[in-house]
């Protein structure tokens, strides 16, 4: 259960707000049909807050769920916008290591490597090595 609070809190604060944004709909969609001497009818309403909750859909969390996924893919990728510089520390600091600790600097720099996923393949930065062939 804890491991998924994050989600359970988001999908709590999601089911009230949209029983929230369904009933006070029908209270001003009542108001409305009374304002007009009509009588406000369920399947009328189901109809009016359904294209309100989509268009609200569409227009809210479209635009920021393609704007999150997309960016998280691009990062997870690699892409060199993404990467805001980091194999450049990166280097730097390998070479700062190595012009101390010798030997022993490549021994850890493969070590902390090894540990944050820094080889095999995964987000292996593109000029970690480069000139030391």
């Amino acid at each position: 259960m804890e491991k998924y609070a994050y989600g359970w809190i988001t999908a709590l604060f999601f089911l009230v707000s949209i029983a929230g944004h369904w009933i006070f709909g029908w209270y001003a969609f009542v108001d409305e049909a009374r304002e007009h001497h009509q009588v406000a009818q369920v399947s009328s309403y189901l109809v009016e807050m359904g294209r309100d909750t989509f268009e609200n859909w569409q227009s809210e969390f479209l635009q920021l769920i393609w704007q999150v996924v997309g960016l998280a893919y691009f990062l997870y990728i690699g892409s060199p916008a993404s990467k805001e510089n980091d194999d450049r520390l990166e280097a730097k600091v390998d070479e700062l290591m190595k012009l101390v600790g010798g030997a022993e600097a490549e021994r850890l720099i493969a070590t902390i490597d090894d540990r944050y996923l820094r080889t095999h393949g995964h987000a292996k930065p593109h000029a970690h090595d480069v000139g030391h062939e």
